[in-house]
């Protein structure tokens, strides 16, 4: 006896050849399968769909922010150079360059003495008073250049007096004073000092006109 052939057709084949419908259970379960296949496909078209413009304005969102960003960095960068020529400004208007002096500090290269903090005083006043930090003092042994002080002084002679007080090698407290003249002329007068502890070699404070 030869096999049944299982029927997918909605419609059965009679022995005359013509079809008759299958029962109504069966064609309702094969309209549901069909129309959960096109509601299924329907409604990915519409995900696509609804997905593409959300895309697009995330996009356009961040290309806004990007923006926003870029803006801003060039405010941030024109406020510090506003700030930076007001400084200058400033500078002018409280040194003039008649009666200007600025004094920098400097390390001796391959000192090793731990430079604590440096006391300036000109003609015997008190002008300036610095303690450095671990950041600081590393920035001077790389060669890096402070300025202590700036002020203004009359023209003529004047007595710089440099207070030094630091660690050398050994862990030994050290602290030297120095006393140094220098004369100011009639336009800014730039005054380096170069310090060094006494295992270098180099005297201990070092004046020059920067």
């Amino acid at each position: 006896m030869a096999p049944r052939n299982r029927i997918t057709d909605p419609l059965a084949l009679e022995p005359g050849g013509s079809r008759t419908p299958l029962p109504f259970d069966r064609r309702a379960r094969v309209r549901r399968g069909l129309l959960l296949s096109v509601r299924g496909l329907s409604l990915a078209s519409l995900l696509c769909l609804a997905s593409a413009p959300g895309w697009a304005q995330q996009k356009d969102q961040k290309q806004q922010m990007k923006g926003l960003d870029e803006e801003v960095q060039e405010i941030k960068s024109d406020v510090l150079r506003i700030a930076e020529e007001l400084s200058r400004l400033e500078e002018k208007l409280l040194y003039p360059s008649g009666t200007q002096v600025a004094i920098f500090v400097a390390l001796a290269k391959d000192d090793t003495m731990r430079l604590d903090a440096v006391r300036l005083q000109i003609d015997g006043q008190l002008v300036a008073h610095a303690i450095y930090s671990a950041k600081e003092l590393e920035a001077l042994r790389k060669g890096g250049v402070q300025r202590i002080y700036v002020g203004n002084v009359t023209t003529g002679d004047h007595q710089l007096e440099v207070l030094v007080d630091g660690k050398l090698a050994d862990g030994k407290d050290y602290s030297r004073s120095e006393q140094l003249a220098f004369r100011k002329e009639v336009k800014p007068k730039l005054v380096g000092l170069t310090l060094a502890g006494p295992d270098s070699g180099n005297p201990p404070v070092a004046l020059g006109n920067w």
